[in-house]
């Protein structure tokens, strides 16, 4: 039998309550597959961890989790507790740069049952590839002076290899799809780092010659997820920009509720990192109304990343069927509670087997 050693890091909000609800869809489907199993590990990380003992992660909490096979995260950030910027780069951006997570993959697709904001939304189907280690989002800036002279200089970084990387991953993704890759840019008023991007892109499209392609301007790109959708299968984008058309993504599904993530290491010397987008909804907190789908629709792309396909493509078609028969939370349009639609899945995935 394969184990899979899974880190889990509930975080804050209502992370506590869907990672314990997608935890026990996946024990359900090793149930299921009979040759696999999980043995998962939790840690408290988060910001009531901030609070007590004033780092997000103790010095020592990498060194725990690297030997994991995959990290499975709820959500990171109580703005109440701990500002932004220190939940952040303290576990989860910690994680994704020295872990080396240099891609985030994020899909958006219509999902029966969940009404979708679009006023026609016709059957689209994409994955966004971002750029997860550099460009907008490097460290490299700063600020002086101060009163009416202050000024803060923020730089992005862009290298070949990571823009390569990123587009290479990119395409080998589109050829198990529908074959074409969407380059969001900027050329057209960012001087110096989007002309570079694209030269990349055009240089890596020569090695896939299988695969079309075109280059979007990211104003007109993000106009298009709304009008358009459709017409996407793979995009790759820089770090900011595809955090920007990933949020997109989600809300013309229907919910950030519903929006899954994967961090992925593509050199095997550490491990990826699964997340849903929705954060951590202070809002609902403890209320037993948090949508799990889009936690269980993570665990989907982590038994993906683990080539479980077939486990995975299962357990899709299971939430959808379900989403398609009205058993959904409150946020889209239902009045079900967390763990009626975590045991409707459950017991649909029970059935399947």
């Amino acid at each position: 039998m394969k184990t899979l050693k899974i880190a889990t890091i509930p975080g804050d909000g209502i992370g506590t309550e869907v990672v314990p609800a997608a935890i026990e869809v996946l024990k359900t489907v090793s149930e299921i597959h009979g040759g696999l199993s999980f043995a998962f590990t939790d840690f408290p990380y988060s910001c009531e961890y901030y609070l007590e003992h004033g780092v997000m992660m103790p010095d020592e909490g990498l060194e725990k989790l690297k030997d994991f096979d995959s990290i499975f995260l709820g959500a990171v950030g109580n703005v109440k507790l701990v500002p932004d910027h220190i939940s952040l780069w303290g576990l989860l951006i910690k994680i994704r740069r020295e872990f080396e997570q240099v891609i985030n993959i994020r899909p958006a697709k219509v999902i029966p049952g969940v009404r979708s904001p679009l006023v026609h939304p016709k059957d689209f189907d994409l994955i966004v590839v971002r750029e997860n280690s550099e460009g907008e989002y490097s460290e490299v800036g700063g600020r002086i002076y101060q009163g009416e002279d202050e000024l803060a200089i923020q730089n992005s970084i862009f290298s070949r290899k990571g823009s390569e990387r990123a587009m290479r991953y990119a395409f080998e993704l589109a050829s198990k799809r529908k074959k074409h890759v969407t380059s969001a840019t900027k050329s057209n008023g960012i001087v110096h780092s989007m002309p570079f991007w694209d030269e990349v892109f055009k240089e890596v499209a020569k090695d896939y010659p299988a695969i079309s392609t075109d280059s979007q301007h990211i104003d007109a790109l993000a106009a298009f997820f709304v009008t358009h959708p459709e017409r996407f299968d793979v995009i790759v984008a820089s770090n900011l920009f595809g955090d920007v058309l990933t949020d997109i993504g989600a809300a013309i599904m229907g919910s950030v509720g519903i929006a899954p993530a994967a961090n992925i290491n593509v050199n095997g010397k550490y491990p990826s990192m699964f997340e849903p987008v929705h954060g951590s909804a202070p809002d609902i907190i403890g209320k037993g109304i948090a949508n799990p789908i889009g936690q269980i629709w993570t665990a989907k792309m982590m038994l993906d990343h683990f080539d479980e396909t077939e486990l995975g493509t299962l357990l899709l078609d299971v939430v959808e069927s379900v989403s398609n028969d009205g058993i959904l939370t409150p946020d889209i349009g239902g009045k079900h509670s967390t763990k009626e639609v975590t045991d409707e899945i459950i017991n649909r995935l029970k059935q399947r087997a």
